[in-house]
């Protein structure tokens, strides 16, 4: 955080403009106006203080008016608005602007995450039906809390549920055999082998970090995780029987079962 520097101020005296500070400003003329406020030297600190008819003045910093797309900054009641806390972006007290939770972003939500399955839609009993899961960063923008914000949802895990009974948290969504360069029926992070034949109903809960902007360009991570959901993915389960042949198919296309 940058300390805002200190406004010089320029006293006449004698027909000579004596200046204090690194550069000089005219009598009445704020030189850190923000919807409304004025930043002036307070010494140790940097008070800020209603200056609002003021030649240099932006348009639009008139008591209680806000300008497009960026809030007043709220006050911080007994305490001073030190350098330290204050983001010379936008004029926020750091401080004064509000702690957000997770339930706090109901009218925020990420998309919900994709889910297939590999064979698609099948699987055999006792062999690996492999489940692979797709989100993204994703940036939605609205209102909240009364401020115009940009929330960032990040995924950071995936949750899957395979319809059984069985569930598996995972770092990452997973990956096809084809991407993985493995076989069909090979086990993976993110497969599951079911026991009985049947149909199944299996989904995906992924969770994501979030993080809000309140327009100052600063990520202020969110309190909880915020997730989303895909289910009613159905898989069907066949059982696999073997017979002894005397020939296989291929090398006898007239025989039994082929």
């Amino acid at each position: 955080m940058r300390k805002l520097a200190f406004l010089a101020v320029g006293i006449l005296i004698g027909g000579i403009a004596a200046v204090s500070g690194s550069s000089a400003a005219s009598a009445g003329v704020c030189e850190r106006p923000w919807a409304g406020l004025c930043a002036t030297n307070g010494g140790d600190h940097v008070d800020i203080a209603g200056s609002t008819s003021t030649p240099g003045s932006r348009p639009g910093s008139e008591p209680g008016s806000t300008q497009p797309g960026i809030p007043t900054p709220r006050p911080i009641p007994g305490r001073d608005l030190c350098s330290d806390d204050l983001d010379d972006r936008c004029g926020y007290a750091v401080g004064a602007l509000p702690t957000v939770y997770a339930d706090d972003l109901v009218s925020f939500r990420p998309a919900a995450p994709s889910l297939a399955t590999e064979p698609a839609g099948l699987g055999v009993v006792g062999l690996p039906t492999n489940l692979v899961a797709a989100a993204s960063t994703q940036h939605v923008s609205g209102d909240l809390l009364g401020y115009p914000v940009t929330v960032r949802f990040v995924p950071s895990g995936f949750v899957f549920d395979y319809g059984d009974g069985a569930t598996q948290r995972s770092a990452s969504g997973g990956a096809t055999w084809a991407r993985l360069g493995a076989a069909q029926f090979t086990p993976t992070a993110t497969s599951h082998s079911y026991r009985a034949r049947g149909d199944y109903t299996a989904g995906v809960r992924v969770l994501y970090d979030a993080a809000v902007d309140f327009g100052t360009g600063h990520w202020r991570p969110v309190i909880g995780q915020v997730t989303a959901s895909t289910a009613g993915h159905s898989i069907r389960i066949f059982e696999a029987r073997t017979a002894l042949v005397l020939d296989s198919c291929a090398e006898n296309p007239r025989g039994p079962g082929c």
